[in-house]
C-alpha cells in the first residue's frame, strides 16, 4: 500500500494535491476539457480544496473552468458577433457602435467568468445615473451583453446567465412608467394639419404628414416606398423594406443610404389606405406628372414617391427640421392669437417624425379593440408591445368613456 502523503501539518493531501515547503503554499493538478494538464495554487488548503471543489463541479457540469478564467466579456461579444450571421447591418452596427461607446473600455476587459447577476446590475445603473444614458440606449446595451453570455453558457464557458433580469428589474426601478409613448393629441394633430394646410411656405407637406399620420410607418419604410408598393386600385400599401442610414463602422466602411428589410419580419406587411391617405398618394402622383418623379436609385431600386426639393429620396432629417419649423411657426402665431382672444393657447410639443407613428396607433387603439389588428398594421413582432406601450388611454378617451358608461347607467 502506497504511503499517504501529508503537509507540514500532517493533513493527508488528496490526489492531485501537493505541497511545496520551500514556496509555503499548496498546488493541485488537473486535466482540463482539452485534455491539458492545468495547475492552481493556494497557500491555504482550504481555499484550494474549495476552488477543486468547483472545477470538479464544472467538469461534471461540461463547463470549460480554464476558458472561463480567461476569456473577456469583449472577447465573448467578438465571438457572438462574428457568428451572428443573420443580423441586418443596420443592427450589427448599431449594436457595435454601441458596445464600443460603453461596454469595451472598462466592464468588457473583465473576464466573463467573473460576472455576476449584481455586477450587472450595478454596470446598467452606473450608465444611467453616471453618464446620463438613455433608456433605449441601455436597452440596446442589454441586447449585446445577454446574447453574448447566453452564448457562453451554451459553450458550457459558464453556468447560468448573469443578465437575466438585470434590464427588466433595472428598468421597473429607475424608470417606471417611462415606457409608455407619447403622442399628440386630437386636438393638436388637427392644428397641426390645419395650420400646414393651404399654408404658402408648408402646404406641400401635407401628403407626407398625411400619410405617417395615416399609417403608422417608421420613418425608413415612409422614405423606401415606391410607386409600385401602392395598390390605388385596391387601396393597399405594401411595407416590403426600408431606406435606412447605415452608420460607419468595421461592417460598412462609410456612411450611407441602403435597402434593408423592415426592423423586424412582422414588418412585412400590408396596410389597407385611409381616404385621407389614398388623396395624399393621388395629390402627388399628379403633380409629378407635372414637375418630374424621383430618379434616385438605390441598390437597384427606383421609383421612390416622396422627394425633397432637389428631386432626391426624403430623409428623416428633412422630415425633422420641417416638423421643427412648423411647430415654431404655428406656436408663435396661436399664442398671438390667444393673446388677443384672451384664451389659453393650444401650443405643439417638440416632437419627431417617429412622434407621428405613436399618434396613429394612439388613434388606432382608440377605435379598434382587436389587438391582434393593431399588432398586424404596426408591424409588432410582439403583442406585448402593442398592449403595455402603445395602447394608450387619452384623457379625452377616457372622458368619452365615462359619459357614454353615464349615459347608459340608466339601464343598468
Amino acid at each position: 500500500m502506497a504511503k499517504a502523503r501529508k503537509d507540514n501539518k500532517g493533513r493527508t493531501l488528496r490526489e492531485g494535491e501537493h505541497y511545496r515547503p520551500k514556496e509555503g503554499r499548496y498546488m493541485y493538478t488537473y486535466l482540463d476539457a482539452r485534455k491539458k494538464r492545468r495547475t492552481i495554487y493556494s497557500v491555504n488548503l482550504l481555499r484550494l480544496r474549495e476552488r477543486e471543489d468547483e472545477i470538479k463541479r464544472d467538469q461534471l457540469d461540461g463547463i470549460d473552468n480554464y476558458v472561463r478564467g480567461h476569456v473577456t466579456v469583449n472577447q465573448a461579444f467578438d465571438r457572438y458577433m462574428a457568428v451572428k450571421t443573420n443580423l441586418r447591418i443596420t443592427t450589427r452596427t448599431n449594436y457595435e457602435l454601441m458596445y464600443n461607446a460603453h461596454v469595451r473600455k472598462g466592464f468588457g476587459e473583465r473576464l466573463i467568468g467573473d460576472i455576476k447577476y449584481s455586477d450587472v446590475k450595478q454596470f446598467y445603473q452606473r450608465l444611467i445615473e453616471e453618464d446620463n444614458i438613455k433608456p433605449n440606449t441601455v436597452g440596446t446595451i442589454h441586447c449585446c451583453l445577454h446574447p453574448t453570455f447566453d452564448m457562453a453558457v451554451r459553450d458550457d464557458i459558464i453556468r447560468k446567465n448573469p443578465c437575466d433580469d438585470a434590464y427588466r428589474e433595472f428598468s421597473a426601478e429607475f424608470w417606471k412608467n417611462k415606457g409608455v409613448r407619447n403622442a399628440l393629441t386630437i386636438p393638436q394633430q388637427k392644428a397641426f394639419m390645419d395650420f400646414i394646410d393651404g399654408h404658402p411656405i408648408f402646404d406641400h407637406w401635407v401628403p407626407v404628414f398625411t400619410v405617417l399620420l395615416g399609417t403608422g410607418c417608421r420613418c425608413g419604410e415612409f422614405i423606401g416606398l415606391r410607386w409600385q408598393d401602392i395598390d390605388m386600385e385596391n387601396r393597399m400599401i405594401s411595407i416590403n423594406h426600408a431606406l435606412v442610414r447605415a452608420k460607419k463602422s468595421r461592417y460598412n466602411k462609410k456612411e450611407k443610404v441602403i435597402v434593408s428589410l423592415p426592423k423586424t419580419d412582422a414588418g412585412i406587411r400590408t396596410i389597407p389606405m385611409l381616404d385621407q391617405v389614398y388623396e395624399a398618394f393621388d395629390r402627388v402622383y399628379k403633380e409629378q406628372c407635372e414637375t418630374g418623379f424621383n430618379k434616385t436609385e438605390i441598390e437597384g431600386m427606383s421609383g421612390f414617391i416622396f422627394k425633397n426639393e432637389v428631386g432626391n429620396i426624403l430623409s428623416q432629417q428633412n422630415i425633422n427640421a420641417a416638423i421643427k419649423r412648423i411647430v415654431e411657426a404655428y406656436n408663435m402665431k396661436e399664442s398671438v392669437d390667444a393673446s388677443r382672444q384672451k384664451r389659453d393657447p393650444l401650443l405643439l410639443p417638440n416632437f419627431s417624425c417617429h412622434y407621428l407613428r405613436h399618434t396613429f396607433c394612439t388613434r388606432f387603439c382608440e377605435n379598434e379593440t382587436n389587438l391582434k389588428v393593431i399588432q398586424s398594421v404596426m408591424g409588432h413582432k410582439n403583442i406585448k408591445t402593442t398592449m403595455e406601450v402603445y395602447a394608450e388611454c387619452t384623457d379625452e378617451k377616457k372622458k368619452e368613456s365615462m359619459q357614454n358608461l353615464s349615459a347608459k347607467w340608466k339601464d343598468f
